[in-house]
């Protein structure tokens, strides 16, 4: 066990972890924060996707001694307080969610892709967000959606 000083969400929370503990773990079981959430354990569902730094990540694989204390990292609790953020209300306007377990992942990848590329085209969209799979295939309402944040977060 080694202990860890992190910023997650503009808090500091020190945790004492395994060094090969995945961010997933210390995020919810340490930090409290359930928004993160986890699919398959491997990276490929995207449903554990948190930004570190600003970048999208899968929190899964990513081991806690691999991260500085400089590291920022951010939830989906992170993104807004009130749900305000463009992307989320976003989402909640073309219904996106069906069973809504991916949808943390999904929302914190296109929250990303959004700021590296404000105006996505349709393929963009498709291969960006490749790496986030909803079993319930509501992939149409999520690239609307985020053409939808597109174009509120332009008249910003």
């Amino acid at each position: 066990m080694k202990e860890y000083t992190l910023n997650i969400n503009n808090k500091k929370i020190q945790v004492e972890a395994d060094p090969d503990t995945p961010l997933l773990w210390v995020i919810r079981d340490y930090a409290g924060l359930k928004g993160t959430k986890f699919g398959c354990g491997m990276g490929l569902c995207g449903a554990c996707t948190v930004h570190l730094n600003g970048q999208a990540i899968r929190s899964c694989q990513t081991p806690i001694s691999s991260l500085k204390a400089t590291s920022k990292i951010t939830t989906i609790e992170g993104i807004s307080t009130n749900i305000d953020h463009d992307v989320q209300k976003a989402w909640i306007q073309e219904q996106v969610p069906q069973c809504g377990y991916c949808q943390s992942g999904q929302i914190m990848s296109a929250v990303a892709l959004l700021k590296i590329n404000p105006k996505p085209t349709d393929e963009d969209i498709d291969t960006y967000m490749a790496g986030n799979i909803c079993r319930c295939g509501t992939y149409e309402r999520i690239r609307k959606a985020i053409h939808v944040a597109s174009n509120e977060m332009k008249k910003k």
